[in-house]
């Protein structure tokens, strides 16, 4: 069978409660049915996904938000004229139609508009909304392009439709509207500086749930996620030992020592962090082919896309 498919089989196949990788701006994600708790438990499945963990739910336009949600505040609605479709994803109380399996139980939904043509043509074949995680294995490293999506799920998924590597390269920032404050539950492709010029001071999470069993605020914030096979070390100057197979992530000119490496991927040369996120996920791929004992990663800047990518390499480095 082929693995590849055009956006009418992939729709067709969604009809049939199938499950299909799906290009974004962001990453690719592993599309179902949002209102079938059957399609959406092969999601699960397919992922080896925790049921605890919720997923994001993906519609064409803000006009499909009163299908899914019982208000949108005006603040919410302020983000959505700014930033939709794009890398955004706003958490509402749900309505009884949004099956508690994508919820992970809990009340509220996390819904964004893509902006990727692919991932819009396919929404506007489906006559439901699309539930659509990140298409990996649960806990490992994001798909940017379809092969990276095949490497992890193929056989396990009906297929994945080709859009090209993604622009964006790190996942969509999520911001919860169910609260006194509308608060930052995961930093992702609009940087926390962008939304705050649109509707003020965010609240931030500053915990993270879900490893209890318990359902997490937010899709993709398990203390360790994005996770490479080879473990990940944060230094400000590298020194590596003579004994040791060690990769180096960089970013920019640097000022440390970048000599004795095995393999070295600079996230951007200019110091980028917009080039930065783009290579993030591709960089941690490349390292695992290597056979290295542990990668170095140099300081990335903490101001605007440099928070989704921190985020993401925290993440990527902690151990059980």
């Amino acid at each position: 069978m082929n693995s590849y498919l055009t956006v009418e089989e992939a729709a067709a196949i969604l009809a049939q409660d199938g499950i299909v990788g799906m290009p974004t701006e962001t990453v690719y994600g592993l599309a179902a049915n949002a209102f079938s708790p059957q399609a959406i438990a092969k999601v699960f499945e397919a992922k080896k996904r925790p049921w605890f963990d919720p997923l994001i739910v993906h519609i064409p336009s803000a006009d499909s938000l009163s299908h899914l949600v019982k208000s949108v505040p005006a603040l919410a609605q302020k983000l959505a004229e700014a930033f939709w479709p794009g890398p955004l994803t706003m958490v509402f109380e749900k309505l009884d139609v949004v099956p508690d399996l994508v919820t992970a139980g809990a009340p509220t939904v996390a819904v964004r508009v893509p902006s990727h043509p692919v991932a819009q043509a396919l929404l506007r074949a489906c006559p439901f909304p699309l539930a659509a995680p990140s298409a990996n294995l649960f806990g490992r490293v994001s798909p940017t392009s379809s092969r990276d999506v095949l490497d992890q799920l193929e056989g396990r998924i009906d297929g994945v439709i080709e859009g090209g590597d993604c622009a964006v390269g790190v996942e969509s920032t999520i911001i919860d509207f169910t609260g006194p404050q509308a608060r930052m539950l995961r930093p992702g492709g609009v940087s926390r500086e962008e939304i705050e010029a649109v509707i003020g001071p965010l609240a931030t999470l500053e915990t993270t749930a879900g490893e209890d069993g318990n359902a997490m605020p937010a899709p993709g914030t398990c203390k360790r996620h994005y996770s490479p096979l080879t473990p990940i070390q944060f230094v400000g100057d590298a020194v590596v030992s003579d004994d040791s197979r060690v990769g180096l992530i960089a970013f920019g000119k640097g000022k440390g020592r970048r000599r004795g490496f095995v393999k070295t991927v600079n996230l951007s040369d200019s110091g980028d962090l917009c080039e930065a996120a783009t290579h993030l996920y591709s960089a941690l791929r490349q390292m695992d082919l290597c056979g290295l004992d542990y990668v170095i990663v140099e300081e990335i800047p903490a101001t605007g896309l440099g928070l989704a990518i921190n985020d993401r390499l925290r993440r990527a480095a902690a151990r059980d």
